[in-house]
């Protein structure tokens, strides 16, 4: 995967996905997967000749082969606005490996700051789109828009991408059970500790990459030694509490585990942490980077009165998860 924020080093011709993407859910991928199907055997038969490609064939003529890539903005443009710090469902390391997945060789992280935000429509398409990026084919969302206050359409989109023969394919919303799947939707199911409707969104379980560090090891007091995760500092919590999770690494391969999100108020923790504790492997985990997928929400975070009861509560937990992630593999 190529990633870049500098317009000087694309890698270009392009076939491109344009949107945010934060969280690459199912409605992200139904932008997105049609852009790894395009570069690899050429684009759909077009009705008439279109610039760089052969309307009898599919393909991109004699242009060298386009890279399959999708262009967001960094910091998203919301965060840019309001001055708010905006945190993400899938930081840029873990959405360039979800992208990967789908195809996706080359990820523009479009540097988004006056300059930009104040190009008309018109000024976007010429400049970024056709000019830096080169594009031969764009992808995008129905709710897509673009330009200064984002003023410019789907329509204005295909509009001017056609006054140089590019074409435009926009994917419908997907709607999960009557509801549009959205990065706000599932922010808000993980912050309710609906876990099962924000995974069933996102298409997958909802995961935490990152490292191991040393943590006050008062885990190991107990009997229940954990892993203290350090997350990226805009990565997106769900709601505090004892979640069920699959703990996956190059060196564990893929462990069941219990994880706590919270303060810890039983021994007066000060500071949110995660900790992940391994239901059937021990051994030291530090430096190591852990996936950990959140599977179901077992119960809120609580104070108990003493280590002893938390310890049971923790024993409780830990066969509970154990339960249910066996029922998986049934």
């Amino acid at each position: 995967m190529w990633i870049t924020s500098s317009l000087e080093t694309i890698k270009t011709p392009t076939v491109i996905a344009l949107g945010n993407f934060d969280g690459v859910h199912r409605g992200h991928q139904r932008v997105i997967e049609p852009v790894a199907v395009a570069a690899r055997v050429g684009l759909p038969v077009l009705a008439g000749a279109v610039h760089g490609v052969s309307s009898e064939t599919g393909s991109f003529g004699t242009d060298a082969a386009p890279i399959p890539t999708v262009v967001t903005f960094y910091p998203h443009p919301q965060e840019f606005f309001t001055g708010q710090r905006r945190l993400l469902l899938t930081p840029i390391s873990e959405k360039a490996q979800y992208l990967q997945t789908l195809g996706i060789e080359q990820l523009v992280l479009l540097p988004f700051d006056w300059a930009l935000a104040n190009l008309t429509p018109q000024e976007f398409v010429e400049q970024i789109l056709v000019e830096r990026l080169q594009a031969r084919w764009i992808s995008v969302g129905q709710d897509f828009r673009f330009g200064r206050k984002r003023a410019g359409t789907i329509a204005d989109l295909q509009r001017i991408a056609a006054q140089y023969g590019i074409p435009v394919e926009v994917a419908s919303l997907h709607l999960h059970q009557g509801e549009r799947i959205s990065s706000s939707a599932i922010r808000q199911a993980l912050s309710q500790g609906d876990l099962n409707r924000a995974n069933q969104l996102l298409g997958r379980p909802y995961t935490l990459v990152g490292e191991v560090i040393t943590g006050k090891q008062l885990g190991r007091t107990i009997g229940f030694p954990t892993a203290n995760l350090q997350l990226p500092d805009d990565k997106f919590l769900p709601c505090c509490g004892v979640y069920s999770v699959w703990v996956k690494s190059a060196e564990l391969g893929q462990q069941p585990g219990v994880m706590n999100i919270g303060y810890r108020p039983t021994v007066d923790g000060q500071q949110i942490s995660v900790e992940v504790h391994l239901l059937d492997w021990s051994g030291d985990l530090y430096g190591q980077t852990l996936t950990v997928s959140l599977e179901q929400f077992l119960r809120p975070e609580q104070k108990f009165t003493s280590l002893d009861d938390l310890k049971a509560q923790i024993q409780r937990d830990a066969e509970q998860a154990r339960l249910g992630l066996a029922a998986q593999q049934v």
